[in-house]
């Protein structure tokens, strides 16, 4: 028996999951995530904001605290997309160990496929039909993952992310049919040089904060509850009538709804048009919304 600290920094959330992890399972005992925006502008000027990066760290302390209150033994720290990017990371790198005393690991797209993979398929009930394909949108880069076992067998990680597609496209509010055509241009770009075929998939299972604020708007939550968008399953044609809804909106039409985070508003259009385009490609009649992601899949690592 482990107690581990798992922390994934990406482009627009930094998450904490601090878990008992045995042969058995993982116990969760602390789940928690800020929006800190970390990627602010990364896309255009290729540095970590000043304002991020003391958001980020806000955030980091807060996590610090927890991880010492819970006795943690094992510390992970994953930091993808906009870390991948930026010229100044070191700065970053520099003010995560003086707070948690580990170095973030800036992982490879294929490293966090794997990742990903792993948390969403160890937490599957019932027996999905292969091969499987998780999509894991995330504020700088989206993941598709393929696999027909406990390990992705094909993965790939594009450079388009909702945040990224939003400060790149979206800057009408709301967005205007020419931006909106130049993001599902950009978009469907991505996905012809994508090696991984969403064609191939015979199920789906979508990951991470965009797919569980979408759920969110699908069954018309006023409030968050794990408990109901974990195992959520969605028609790719009851996605579409939301994201339409979404993108007519303008920010603060979005931030009126009851079910909206306040840090997603602005971006979860350009998330939505992400997974959109890649269920366009596929064969499958719904999909799967999992709670377990790329945290679980860095717990199981810190204790394998």
């Amino acid at each position: 028996m482990t107690r581990v600290a798992a922390i994934d920094c990406g482009t627009n959330t930094i998450k904490l999951l601090i878990a008992t992890v045995t042969a058995d399972g993982l116990t969760e005992d602390v789940r928690e995530a800020r929006m800190v925006r970390l990627g602010q502008g990364v896309d255009r000027t290729g540095v970590l904001a000043e304002e991020a990066l003391e958001r980020a760290f806000g955030a980091i302390d807060e996590f610090a605290a927890l991880i010492r209150e819970h006795g943690v033994e094992k510390v992970r720290f994953v930091a993808t997309s906009a870390t991948r990017d930026a010229a100044n990371a070191s700065t970053f790198t520099d003010g995560v160990r003086a707070r948690l005393g580990v170095a973030p690991e800036v992982v490879t797209g294929a490293e966090e496929a794997a990742l990903s993979f792993g948390g969403a398929v160890r937490n599957l009930r019932g027996t999905p039909t292969l091969p499987l394909l998780v999509i894991d949108i995330g504020g700088g880069s989206t993941e598709l993952i393929l696999g027909d076992g406990p390990m992705p067998t094909s993965s790939h990680s594009m450079d388009i992310g909702s945040v990224r597609l939003h400060e790149r496209h979206l800057r009408s509010d709301p967005p205007t049919q020419d931006e909106i055509e130049a993001c599902v241009r950009d978009i469907d770009a991505h996905l012809d040089a994508c090696p991984v075929d969403p064609a191939a998939a015979g199920s789906v299972v979508v990951v991470g904060g965009t797919a569980v604020q979408l759920t969110m708007g699908l069954l018309e939550l006023t409030a968050y509850d794990r408990t109901a968008t974990d195992h959520a399953e969605f028609t790719p044609d009851e996605v579409d009538g939301l994201l339409e809804r979404l993108l007519a909106m303008t920010v603060a039409e979005r931030l009126a709804l009851a079910w909206m985070h306040p840090g997603r508003a602005d971006v979860i259009a350009a998330g939505g048009l992400i997974l959109s385009r890649i269920l366009k490609r596929s064969d499958v009649e719904s999909l799967l919304v999992s709670e377990s992601d790329i945290l679980d899949g860095i717990a199981w690592s810190v204790r394998d």
